[in-house]
């Protein structure tokens, strides 16, 4: 997860019940390499740029921490104070469909918008 600027897409997961799948289409697709991620009994995979060998988004079997994502692909978006921006969120009609959620030295939360489309918040 990047600790980019406020405003910034810092990452992008993509929630399946077949990573493996959309992990290898994604790579014949775009080109990306798979780096499979142990993940305890299964593995997701992260897409790394061919050239630069940056990792640039998640490919994640809905399970275990993911069992309640969305199906599809999550922008993580960075925000300055998560706790705001989930008030707003909701009362502009959102709503809060992961709980927040520790990773690394920040929190995220999954959310919709009022027209159902996910997105996460990330605060580094």
């Amino acid at each position: 997860m990047s600790d980019g600027k406020v405003g910034t897409v810092g990452w992008m997961d993509m929630t399946t019940t077949d990573a493996v799948r959309i992990g290898d289409f994604y790579a014949d697709v775009v080109g990306f390499r798979v780096r499979a991620t142990d993940m305890g009994g299964y593995e997701d995979f992260t897409l790394i740029a061919p050239d630069s060998g940056a990792a640039v988004a998640g490919v994640c079997h809905a399970r275990g921490a993911n069992a309640a994502f969305p199906r599809g692909w999550i922008p993580y978006f960075i925000v300055d104070n998560l706790n705001k921006s989930i008030d707003n969120c909701r009362a502009l009609g959102g709503s809060i469909v992961v709980d927040v959620t520790a990773y690394g030295d920040g929190r995220y939360c999954v959310i919709q918008d009022p027209e159902g489309t996910p997105a996460a918040l990330y605060q580094p």
